[in-house]
Parts: C-alpha cells; sequence; structure tokens
C-alpha cells in the first residue's frame, strides 16, 4: 500500500481497476467451454449443478470475446485526470480473452486511449496499460498461479454440500436460477453476506450448465442494482490456444511497477515480523496501533519490509474491517495524490479516493505517512483517520 504514494492518481485508479478486471478474467479463463445451443438448462439443485460444475473435462483451450464494466468511481470523479478517465480499465470496455489450461491465459481490453493487456503464467501477473505506458508486475502463489483446471480428486456431491454448509454461516446463496449467456445454456448464482461486509452488497456468478466455465463475475455495492464491477462472456469458443495469442510484449520505454516489493530476509532472520511489539522495534518511526479503531478490535500488526519499512495493522474482521498501512513520513519520495479530493482530519490534510465499494485516505502526521482502507463510506473512514491518537 506504499504505492498509493508512489503512483500519480490516474495510475492509482488504474492499478485498482487492473487488479480487480486480472482476478475475474483469470477465473473465467480458468475452465472450459462448448458448444452453443442458446438454450436455457433444467432447474437443478445448487449442490448438483456445483458439482457437474466442477468435474466437467478441462478443455485444450479457451477463446472468448468479453465485455468489462467498471461504474467503481463515482460520476465525474475522473473528470480531468488524463490517462485514468480514458482507459479501458477504469471507463470499461470489450476485448478478448485467451487462455490455455498448461501455460496462463491474457486478456485485451480495448479503449480510445489504447488498449490494456493483463497476462498471467504459473508465476506472474503482468498488467500493462498503453494509457499510461506502464506495467504493473505481481508474483502470483504457487498454488494459485494458473488455475489450470487440473484435478487430482474430483469433488464428491458430500463434498459439495459440506462446503456449502460451511459457506451458509457466512452468505445467504440465492439460486442457481436457469439462463442463456452468449448462447450458453447457464445458472446464475447470487452470493451475499450474511454479516457485516461494509458497502459489499452481493456477488454474482454464472456459470456454463455443461461444462462449467464461468461466464459472467459481477460485484454489487450495497443498495445499488447495477454491478459496481462486472465481467461478462459475450462469446465462447474452446480448442487449442497459440502461443502468440498469450504472448505481450511492452515498448521498451515503458514504466514497470513491481508490485511483490523487495523484501530483505537477511535483516530479520529470513523471519516474518509479526506482533505490536516485534513491528515497533523494526519500524524507523513511533508505531500507531491503538487497542481498537471506531470500536473495532486489532487482529495482527505486520512488518511490511522493503526498502523503506512499514506496519500493516489490521482491525475487525472480514470485508467489514479496516486496514492501516503506516510509512516513515517521506519515505515513498513525495506524495503524488494531489489530484484526489482533500479532507480535513484534525491536525492534517489527507487525499480520499472514495468509491463505490471503500474509501482510501492518504495523510501525514506525526513523521508518519498513513493509508487507511476499508469497506465503508467516506465519512466512517474520516472518523477512523480521526480517532487516530
Amino acid at each position: 500500500m506504499k504505492l498509493f504514494r508512489q503512483l500519480s492518481t490516474p495510475r492509482l485508479l488504474i492499478l485498482i481497476a487492473a487488479i480487480v478486471v486480472a482476478a475475474a478474467a483469470a477465473s473465467i479463463g480458468s475452465l472450459a467451454a462448448l458448444g452453443s445451443n442458446g438454450q436455457t438448462p433444467p432447474a437443478k439443485p445448487l449442490d448438483q449443478a456445483l458439482e457437474d460444475a466442477l468435474t466437467a473435462p478441462t478443455p485444450d483451450g479457451v477463446t472468448a470475446r468479453v465485455r468489462f464494466t467498471n461504474n467503481l468511481f463515482p460520476s465525474g470523479a475522473l473528470a480531468g485526470m488524463t490517462g485514468a478517465a480514458s482507459s479501458a480499465l477504469t471507463s470499461g470496455g470489450s476485448g478478448r480473452l485467451w487462455w490455455s489450461p498448461s501455460v496462463g491465459g491474457r486478456i485485451e481490453l480495448q479503449s480510445d486511449a489504447g488498449d490494456a493487456q493483463i497476462v498471467w503464467d504459473k508465476s506472474r501477473l503482468t498488467v500493462w496499460d498503453s494509457s499510461s505506458n506502464t506495467v504493473y508486475e505481481l508474483p502470483l502463489p504457487a498454488s494459485t498461479a494458473t488455475g489450470t483446471g487440473a484435478r487430482d480428486q474430483p469433488p464428491t456431491l458430500a463434498d459439495v454440500d459440506a462446503f456449502l454448509e460451511r459457506l451458509a454461516k457466512d452468505a445467504d446463496v440465492n439460486g442457481p436460477s436457469p439462463d442463456s449467456i452468449a448462447g450458453e445454456p447457464a445458472y446464475r448464482v447470487s452470493v451475499s453476506p450474511a454479516h457485516s461486509a461494509g458497502l459489499i452488497g452481493s456477488l454474482g456468478l454464472a456459470w456454463d450448465a455443461v461444462h462449467g466455465v464461468p461466464l459472467e463475475i459481477a460485484v454489487h455495492a450495497e443498495g445499488q442494482s447495477s454491478p459496481a464491477l462486472e465481467l461478462t462472456v459475450t462469446d465462447i469458443s474452446f480448442g487449442p490456444v497459440s502461443a502468440s495469442d498469450l504472448a505481450v510484449a511492452p515498448p521498451a520505454s515503458a514504466k514497470v511497477i513491481d508490485l511483490g516489493g523487495r523484501s530483505n530476509p537477511a535483516e530479520t532472520g529470513g523471519k516474518k515480523v509479526t506482533g505490536l511489539a516485534g513491528v515497533r522495534a523494526a519500524v524507523p518511526f513511533a508505531l500507531v496501533a491503538p487497542d481498537r479503531l471506531v470500536g473495532l478490535p486489532r487482529q495482527t500488526v505486520q512488518l511490511l519490509d522493503g526498502k523503506d519499512k512499514g506496519a500493516l495493522v489490521l482491525y475487525g474482521h472480514g470485508l467489514g474491517g479496516i486496514a492501516l498501512v503506516e510509512h516513515a513520513a517521506g519515505s515513498s519520495g513525495g506524495d503524488q495524490t494531489s489530484s484526489l479530493p482533500k479532507v480535513a482530519l484534525g491536525t492534517a490534510t489527507g487525499h480520499e479516493l472514495a468509491t463505490q465499494l471503500g474509501t482510501v485516505l492518504l495523510f501525514d502526521r506525526g513523521g508518519v505517512s498513513f493509508a487507511l482502507a476499508g469497506s465503508m463510506p467516506p465519512a466512517a473512514a474520516e472518523a477512523a483517520a480521526r480517532s487516530l491518537p
């Protein structure tokens, strides 16, 4: 989250959208596809529909056309921000998707400002936004890098029932509803948090009724009928995908931003530093980590180990929690978020990024740079920031 202060505002907004659409694209490209018949499937119990999807055969590859909708930022919020306002990642767009079970995938979105390319393989996610000529690179965990669709042991109906029983403790699931998407017989479900999830209202998912491929992923804000973010397949086919379709080469002039960070294990003996006392001793500033923040108990404190040591403090649980990131003031080389709206936070003046799904506040106080983020409206985030000692 130190990157919030290293990036210009347009790049910051583009990055937020890029990570979300990349996750959705990887999910859509990770399973099977089939020929179209344009019919709706028969009604089925949820557990049976899920078992059928999860045990479907993996294809040789997927080629699809997709549409990305982004209503995350309020109307007019990006006005005057050259790059962000015209990028397909922040304004939405249509494009194509390719996926290979043995290699990974690629999604391309087009806009008047230029294409956005999202590529993933077994070890890395790369996002190239041509409107700002910036490349973002993120290392992926080995267990979730490609979503190859390989299944050592297909789940049984009992496995699915056990999963749904656990899910019911935290979420309400509606569906499946038979439908037809991109000419494919499909099922739709809507998953809503059963407990506090901040501004997040529901997650919508639709998948192919025969071979299990996700055809649509949407996130709705609380009380909103239109999705904040949505990635939809509009046309799909399957078969081998050429290596050239999965590769993209940004120009040598592109700025490269590594989102993985540059840790220095030697300075901490190769161990992750956690806990209030250990992190406080490791950072070169006065750590601010009260026991509670606007009523939410402190859960974890973790050292962010890199060129400039920082701290991540988490409050509350799940989607209704608050993340507080701290670094020494000035360690980021200057605040480049000045085009975001200003907000008074007691003795400090901050910059605020408000979206349908949450708020980020950036401010300096007492020699410390703070980034406070949560799925909450601006007023609640500002109250949390003002309550910090």
